[in-house]
């Protein structure tokens, strides 16, 4: 394995500084304001443009979730294509990942009941409805994570890990996933603390993580980094979903990899190593798309591409009165 010649100091652990990124407006006037923190890194990896706080230690979430599976193919992971895409998703709960995942258990020669995520219904709400309409309770199969999980599995059993304790952070599957954290962000972990699905969460930079983006992104062909990058982009359906902003985001700009997370996460990078990375304040969603969309056009991507992730309509009496924008530091055109 090949690490990062310097690992710089843990971000610092306080609260961030973030600063308006986004502005809801009504009739011309702003109604409310998403404070957050933005990074845009050029090519050559220097900031490019920075919003709020970049450097103070906070959780990537789910945006993280490429470089656990860039970690898994370090430890041999045998997986390429669509599995490996979807060891990297936040899925949406689609009979495809549901399938896909049986198939990375199968391959592992476990079964669900190996699975050790929390149970849940499907995170698409069209998809989540049909299944309680259906009487379908929740499982661990459906959890937005279990192709991750299955993946993890996978990965402890070509290595003759012990799998019932596979999500403890001493565990040596996590322990490797925690190295290659620290090789891609660059940094050492701030903290080690438990995401929603009940893995081991690792707490870096959100300039961090942006570097990440782009260490995945630029890795020569056939590297676990490319793999992931590859499986991701060409399979964006099976990485979240087929109504899913990220996955109109990649089938939208060519050669983007992006990958969102819980609490308005969101990274994105190019092949020539322009990266971006986003982190809402309050956690909303609504705004992590806009946001990111504006930080790629700050990166260079041609806003034409864009278009239909800069704004979220706002509706008032069944009319679109308004929307929620980026903020006037992100797209002067905003106000």
């Amino acid at each position: 394995m090949t690490y990062a010649a310097s690992i710089a100091a843990a971000p610092v652990i306080r609260e961030p500084l973030h600063a308006p990124v986004a502005h809801l407006v009504r009739g011309g006037v702003v109604e409310g304001i998403h404070y957050g923190s933005v990074v845009v890194l050029a090519a050559d990896g220097s900031v490019d443009l920075q919003i709020g706080d970049i450097e103070a230690a906070f959780h990537p979430r789910s945006a993280l979730k490429p470089v656990q599976a860039v970690a898994m193919l370090r430890a041999g992971l045998p997986l390429d294509g669509e599995l490996l895409s979807l060891a990297a998703a936040s899925h949406s709960g689609e009979e495809r990942h549901l399938a896909g995942t049986r198939r990375i258990l199968e391959l592992a020669a476990v079964t669900e009941d190996d699975l050790r995520n929390v149970p849940d219904l499907p995170y698409d709400p069209v998809v989540r409805d049909a299944w309680i309409r259906e009487g379908r309770l929740p499982s661990r199969l459906a959890q937005n994570c279990s192709g991750k999980h299955a993946a993890m599995l996978m990965t402890a059993r070509l290595n003759g890990w012990s799998l019932d304790d596979y999500l403890d952070p001493g565990h040596p599957l996590q322990q490797a996933i925690a190295e290659i954290v620290e090789d891609l962000t660059g940094q050492a972990i701030a903290q080690v603390t438990v995401d929603g699905c009940g893995a081991p969460l690792f707490s870096v930079s959100l300039h961090g993580l942006a570097r990440a983006a782009a260490r995945i992104t630029t890795a020569p062909a056939g590297t676990p980094e490319a793999r992931v990058a590859d499986a991701m982009r060409e399979h964006a359906e099976m990485a979240s979903g087929s109504g899913r902003d990220v996955a109109a985001l990649m089938r939208a700009v060519p050669g983007l990899l992006t990958k969102d997370g819980f609490e308005g996460v969101q990274m994105a990078a190019l092949p020539d190593g322009r990266a971006v990375a986003v982190k809402i304040a309050d956690g909303a969603d609504r705004a992590r798309g806009p946001v990111a969309a504006a930080a790629l056009v700050r990166a260079g991507v041609a806003p034409a591409l864009l278009a239909e992730f800069g704004s979220v309509p706002l509706l008032g009496g069944g009319a679109v009165v308004g929307g929620l924008r980026p903020a006037r530091v992100l797209d002067p055109l905003s106000g």
